[in-house]
C-alpha cells in the first residue's frame, strides 16, 4: 500500500524531481484541464462531482503520504498541485493562453498563498492541510483568469 500511495501522492513520482516539484507537478496537471473541459461539455454537475472526488481523493491519499513520509506537506506530495491546478481551470474555456496563464498565476499564488490559503497551510493538519491551500490558490487564479477574460486579456 505505501508504494502505491506515494506513487499517486507523488503524481508517478513527479514529486521525486529534486528541484522544482511543485512546477513539475503543476506541468502533469495540465492535460487534465482538455479532461474537465470534455467533462463540463457533456454535464457541468458530472464535472464538478469528479473535482469534489479529486480532492477528497487527494486529501486522503496526501494525509497517508504525510504519514508514511512522516514530513508535513514534503516537496514529494505533488497531487495538491494538480487538484490546485484543475480548481485554477475549472469550467475555464479551453485555450493556450488560459492553459498557460493557469499555470503562472497559479504558482505565483501557490507560493504567495494569499488568506486563507496561507493560514490552511500554517494550521490544518494532515491531508487537508496539503491539499486545501492549493485548492484556494487555485480557487483565487480562476477569479483572476476570469477577470482577464472579461477584460479582453486572454482569449
Amino acid at each position: 500500500m505505501r508504494t502505491t500511495v506515494l506513487f499517486i501522492a507523488s503524481v508517478a513520482y513527479i514529486g521525486y524531481i529534486p528541484f522544482a516539484s511543485g512546477t513539475f507537478g503543476s506541468l502533469a496537471a495540465m492535460p487534465l484541464f482538455w479532461v474537465f473541459d470534455r467533462l463540463c461539455t457533456a454535464s457541468v454537475p458530472l464535472a464538478l462531482a469528479t473535482f469534489v472526488a479529486l480532492v477528497v481523493g487527494a486529501c486522503w491519499v496526501a494525509g497517508l503520504a504525510d504519514a508514511f513520509l512522516q514530513e508535513h506537506d514534503s516537496h514529494k506530495i505533488v497531487i495538491d498541485e494538480v487538484a490546485g491546478y484543475v480548481a485554477a481551470t475549472l469550467l475555464l474555456p479551453l485555450t493556450w493562453p488560459v492553459a498557460i496563464a493557469a499555470f503562472f498565476i497559479f504558482r505565483a499564488l501557490d507560493v504567495i498563498k494569499p488568506f486563507p490559503a496561507g493560514y490552511i497551510d500554517a494550521n490544518m493538519p494532515g491531508g487537508p492541510g496539503v491539499v486545501l491551500d492549493d485548492v484556494v490558490s487555485g480557487l483565487y487564479t480562476n477569479l483572476l483568469l476570469r477577470g482577464l477574460l472579461f477584460l479582453g486579456v486572454l482569449s
